[in-house]
């Protein structure tokens, strides 16, 4: 049985991703990312596939499925800022 402890990692990986969301769906809908700034992004998503190895290696579900999910949004928005970019350079 797991320590009750480990609700509290669920939790937050429950809100972490939902609260990415919304920016997220919106970002990829309007495919508009002009807000965003392109070393930031690449920052986080490299931060995010980090946590996933992390994940994997101690066998946590909660941060795997927080930052795979999280991961997979933040790819497709960085690649529409990448896009963008070489659209607009």
């Amino acid at each position: 049985m797991e320590h009750p402890f480990h609700y509290f990692g669920y939790i937050a990986a429950i809100l972490t991703t939902l609260s990415f969301l919304p920016q997220a769906i919106k970002k990829i809908k309007e495919k508009n990312t002009e807000g965003i700034s392109l070393i930031m992004y690449t920052m986080f998503t490299a931060g995010l596939f980090l946590w996933v190895i992390y994940g994997f290696y101690i066998q946590d579900i909660a941060i795997l499925v927080g930052n795979i999910i999280t991961l997979l949004f933040a790819v497709i928005i960085l690649s529409v800022k990448l896009k963008n970019v070489k659209t607009e350079g």
